[in-house]
């Protein structure tokens, strides 16, 4: 299921535009995102960005060594 959200842009002096992709509430709180967490965006392709966590909490769901 999809979440669809509109690019915004404020467009500044001198060519220093910020660009900003906000995230649906839903989505921020499935991936319990927490407030000026750091994240880095990666380019796949023209049509795929992708979002990486580098101090993501560990995922409930992986089993644990025993």
């Amino acid at each position: 299921m999809g979440h669809p959200t509109k690019v915004q842009v404020i467009q500044r002096t001198k060519g220093a535009d910020q660009w900003y992709i906000n995230f649906p509430t839903a989505v921020a709180q499935a991936m319990q995102f927490g407030k000026g967490e750091r994240v880095e965006w990666s380019i796949h392709d023209r049509s795929t960005l992708i979002l990486q966590r580098p101090d993501a909490p560990p995922s409930p769901l992986k089993k644990k060594a025993r």
